[in-house]
């Protein structure tokens, strides 16, 4: 297994700036990656992502497998060429579906069985199927298949599911193997996930043990799943001193930018959430003044754009009362607008981030940027 696909190039206290290389490409950390979970960042065409800056997307293992299905997408030539993005991907595992759809699947010590949302039928995901489904996907960075369980967790489910993810770890590892000698190559990238809910023993424990398989890379996972966001940052503390610094850390479905700064100042390397595309379609997007829920009528006779210290083409051509307008005439352009600027507005967060750490002053940036955030953001 190749160790070495992580760069270090600077680091500002904690806060790193590297590099990671994929068979598609470079990867400038910290990196934030928008989520098309089938296929797709919802109403953005590849064109779109490389303008806004994006350097990877990525993909859900069990939508995809659902729909339009393994066999498409691997004839299509893989994910990366099937959606024409050919740049950077990276697949959960459906580790995340164990909490999310809970209501519909049954976790056994073998894998977990899924009811499908689209149909009612069942499916059997294993650790071994999953790293099938994943190479079958071609995905540059792949994910051990985990439980992550809901926030609160007692003891006796929060231990299981360290258990468990460790199990499914070592399964994922082999099969994962199997697979690249099979095919004679090593193209897609195995990452393990951390678990252990909010208790300190049970995080130490789970970083350990992943460490332990020696992977290319570290998620910290199961978080931002619902607890207070002082006991996420003290969670996340207090796992990443167990992860390897020369290797790739990635904290998973987060966030706020508020988040991605704190957890940049720890050492956190690559972040991925629904928020910035989920909200736009919903009527708010971010900028550097704060959350802005532009279908207000507060903004029905707004002819400032959405963030006026943006130069996103949204920014520069569109205003606030216009896209409201759109939004609320349920015309599909006021979302596509909306959508751009968020994502516009996370990876140049991203790009400033970087520029900070490497003129040593991220905890200046930190400051300014939170200051004019908190103070004038409309919620």
């Amino acid at each position: 297994m190749n160790n070495k696909i992580y760069r270090h190039i600077t680091s500002d206290g904690d806060a790193r700036r590297g590099e990671v290389t994929t068979a598609h490409g470079k990867i400038q950390t910290p990196a934030f990656m928008p989520v098309g979970t089938a296929g797709a960042v919802k109403a953005l065409i590849s064109s779109d992502l490389e303008e806004c800056g994006a350097e990877i997307i990525l993909g859900n293992t069990y939508h995809l497998y659902l729909r339009p299905g393994i066999e498409v997408i691997k004839k299509m030539g893989g994910l990366a060429k099937f959606n024409s993005w050919n740049k950077p991907t990276l697949t959960d595992s459906g580790g995340f579906q164990i909490f999310s759809l809970r209501d519909i699947a049954k976790v056994t010590d073998e894998g977990v069985k899924f009811q499908s949302h689209h149909d009612g039928s069942y499916h059997f995901f294993t650790p071994e199927s999953v790293m099938e489904v994943e190479h079958a996907i071609g995905a540059d960075i792949i994910m051990a298949f985990d439980q992550c369980v809901p926030y609160p967790a007692d003891e006796k489910l929060a231990q299981l599911g360290v258990n468990r993810t460790f199990d499914w770890a070592k399964r994922c590892v082999k099969r994962h193997n199997e697979l690249l000698e099979k095919e004679g190559t090593d193209y897609s990238l195995l990452f393990g996930i951390v678990q252990g809910s909010t208790y300190k023993e049970f995080r130490t424990q789970s970083a350990e043990q992943i460490v332990s398989l020696d992977f290319v890379g570290n998620a910290i996972g199961g978080l931002s799943v619902g607890e207070p966001k002082d006991e996420m940052e003290e969670m996340l503390v207090h796992t990443i001193q167990y992860l390897p610094k020369e290797k790739p850390r990635y904290l998973m479905g987060v966030g706020y930018p508020e988040d991605l700064l704190m957890a940049v100042s720890h050492g956190v390397d690559m972040f991925d959430c629904v928020l910035p595309t989920r909200n736009a379609r919903t009527g708010y997007v971010f900028t550097s003044e704060g959350p802005l829920i532009y279908r207000n009528a507060d903004y029905t006779f707004d002819d400032k754009p959405l963030d006026p210290n943006c130069d996103c083409k949204v920014c520069q051509r569109y205003s606030r009362s216009y896209i409201r307008h759109l939004y609320n005439q349920k015309e599909i352009t006021g979302i596509i607008l909306a959508t751009y600027h968020s994502t516009y507005f996370y990876q140049k967060l991203m790009q400033n981030i970087r520029k900070s750490i490497e003129s040593d002053c991220f905890d200046l940036f930190r400051k300014e940027f939170l200051d004019l955030y908190s103070t004038n953001g409309k919620r």
